[in-house]
């Protein structure tokens, strides 16, 4: 795991200034917690590449950057790649010659080989940055999930790209400023979609993407899609890895029946953690007591040669602390459990510290408990697997079946919907739970209105389009646009499913995964130098389930049911039974307490004026009304203030005045 960053001169007759080793080098010290081990930095006419190393697999000899034979090629990446040895010995009966045993050697072979097509090869979590002396050409790639993220923007006539977009920033030709487009994005999904983010003129290289620089032109493309076909003869990744390079192949696969398709699953789950077990460091588990990731505990106890330790923290608060269900499942498996305890209140004085490692806004509520979990577990070991994307991929979601019950809904008569049903569930009295019975049913029928794609994203956000017109400066309206939803709409183009439900699962893992969960993870988890790996994400995993019958995953309103089914050998029942529970934080009470004089803070009206971003009348409405328990407010005002948090951070008052005039 590390952390990588570089640029090329658009104009390859360029020459580098006398600086550009130390401006590497301190862009390379912003990624310190990315890869504490050592650094590497590699510079040539016009271009620059360069690393932070967190050692996992092989210790001695894997620094990067990393060469083909005749050093025409040079590559930097972020992450692992599972399948290494296969492909390794592939290309030795090829006649490469290896000088270590790092699974990132292979890419500089891989790329002789194939080109462009080497992602095509790869099973793994990665961003890597490759340099063609020959070609003059710069290869970025990004994973299929986005499990490791990747940032880039032209500035000063060169391309820079990074793991991290406050890594930019350290660079003398890249100025902070708000793109607004992308604010209007984050009120509304509660973090920026690629390919945006919140710095105008940076851009994400979204998951499953390449990005070629090549005679000072740019593209991108994807070079992977999952396949949502059924009935038999579509296409499904193959469980076993080629023999020959250890490539992912694509087969047809037959109509399973369910009992078949659950073993197979279990069978793909199984050898996906294998793989994820391989590590030169120790390793642990993230064991929160969810099918998820006792799923993937139970596999692990299944290869480790030694006894798997698990990791979870519970909060000293009963309503709050789930970590019995943790125990339960260690005991059952007779893992080295490790546990610790936190007080909520504690907790909360940690909120503050957020805003200094993650440089784009997010108000996902299980960003504080993932951090501390991390910083848990880092103690212990350097390596640590979790549960991530099995929701998205086994329509885990509450909203998935409310899908179903949107489309019921809509078949009732209108004068039904708008004159008893709506104004009963407005009137619900409010409830101080975050996740209570009125919350969800008032933002079920106000976003029956939208279409799909919009109501299916504002069940998961903050802001709908309505109240972004009362919550934003006029400065800002006249700038952006109401389009908010455009590019997830666009991307349904390339989805080949037709159930309603799953394209919406197609989006998650596009958006939500993606820019959500996974930059969560990966920014909470890389602020320790922790490195996570998701089995679940394994492609063959993803396809096999793709491929399944929508039934079989969300049957009636139970969803992720074969995912249960296959593992059912492995686990107690009542981890298989109990309800799905978020890895959250009780932020409503909060708000009247522990975090309300931070709320009145960072929502200041002197504040909110200087920046010119928000209606400060419109803020302190919505603060007052959660304050005097009239309304739920505190997925809104979460979502404003993680991203003062940012700001503070980040931004200056004075650049952001400026920018939004």
């Amino acid at each position: 795991m590390c952390g990588i960053t570089g640029w090329a001169n658009l104009d390859a007759k360029s020459c580098v200034p006398d600086h550009s080793k130390a401006v590497l080098h301190q862009m390379c010290n912003w990624m310190k917690h990315r890869g504490p081990d050592s650094e590497g930095l590699w510079l040539d006419s016009g271009v620059a590449l360069g690393m932070r190393r967190l050692s996992i697999i092989d210790l001695h000899t894997g620094e990067q950057p990393v060469y083909s034979e005749d050093k025409s090629i040079v590559v930097v990446m972020n992450g692992e790649l599972y399948n290494f040895r296969e492909i390794r010995q592939d290309l030795e009966k090829r006649g490469h010659k290896f000088e270590t045993q790092t699974d990132t050697e292979i890419l500089p072979h891989l790329y002789e080989e194939y080109g462009e097509e080497l992602v095509e090869h790869l099973n793994g979590m990665f961003a890597f940055a490759l340099w063609d002396k020959r070609q003059q050409k710069l290869l970025l790639a990004r994973d299929r999930f986005g499990e490791k993220p990747l940032y880039y923007g032209v500035f000063g006539g060169k391309l820079i790209f990074a793991s991290e977009p406050k890594v930019l920033l350290e660079n003398p030709s890249v100025k902070p400023e708000i793109n607004t487009d992308a604010l209007r994005q984050y009120l509304s999904f509660d973090y920026v979609p690629a390919p945006a983010s919140i710095y105008k003129g940076i851009l994400k290289l979204p998951s499953a993407h390449l990005l070629i620089l090549e005679k000072g032109e740019i593209k991108t493309r994807r070079y992977w899609n999952l396949s949502w076909q059924k009935n038999g003869g579509n296409p499904h990744v193959s469980k076993e890895a080629n023999p020959e390079s250890g490539a992912l192949t694509n087969m047809r696969a037959s109509a399973l029946s369910f009992e078949k398709a659950a073993k197979d699953l279990r069978e793909l789950l199984a050898d996906s953690v294998r793989m994820r077990l391989v590590s030169d460091v120790p390793l642990g588990i993230l064991l929160s007591g969810g099918v998820d990731s006792s799923s993937v505990a139970a596999f692990a106890t299944q290869f480790s040669t030694e006894k798997v330790k698990t990791f979870s923290i519970g909060f000293e608060e009963n309503s709050f602390d789930e970590s019995k269900f943790a125990r339960e499942v260690a005991a059952h498996l007779g893992t080295e459990h490790y546990e610790e305890k936190l007080s909520v209140e504690k907790a909360a004085d940690l909120i503050s510290e957020i805003g200094t490692w993650l440089d784009e806004p997010m108000s996902d509520g299980s960003l504080l408990p993932t951090f501390l979990l991390s910083r848990f577990v880092r103690k212990h070991v350097t390596v640590a697997l979790g549960g991530d994307g099995g929701d998205e991929i086994f329509a885990g979601y509450p909203m998935y079946f409310g899908h179903k019950l949107a489309r019921v809904y809509e078949q009732l008569p209108r004068f039904l919907r708008s004159g008893l049903i709506e104004p009963v569930i407005n009137n619900l009295p409010v409830s101080t739970k975050n996740l209570s019975f009125d919350y969800k049913a008032k933002r079920f029928v106000a976003a029956s209105k939208y279409d799909v794609v919009t109501r299916h994203h504002s069940w998961f956000g903050s802001f709908s389009i309505d109240a972004q017109r009362d919550l934003l400066s006029k400065d800002v309206l006249a700038q952006t646009s109401d389009d908010i939803y455009a590019d997830a709409k666009n991307l349904l183009k390339i989805c080949d499913a037709e159930n309603e439900i799953e394209r919406m699962q197609f989006l998650d893992m596009n958006f939500y995964l993606a820019e959500d969960i996974l930059t969560k993870v990966d920014r909470a988890s890389m602020a320790v130098s922790l490195e996570v790996r998701a089995p679940f994400l394994d492609p063959r995993v993803a396809q096999f389930a793709a491929s399944l019958p929508l039934e079989y995953k969300l049957r009636g309103s139970k969803g992720k049911y074969i995912l249960k089914k296959a593992v059912e050998p492995l686990l107690p029942k009542s981890i298989l039974q109990r309800p799905k529970k978020g890895f959250g934080i009780p932020i409503a009470e909060w708000l009247k307490g522990r975090l309300n004089p931070l709320a009145h803070d960072l929502l200041a009206p002197d504040r909110l004026k200087n920046q010119g971003l928000f209606n400060t009348n419109y803020v302190q409405k919505i603060l007052l009304e959660h304050e005097q328990g009239k309304a739920s407010h505190h997925k809104q005002l979460w979502t404003l203030l993680a991203f003062q948090l940012w700001f503070d951070n980040f931004m200056s008052v004075s650049n952001s005045s400026e920018n939004t005039k």
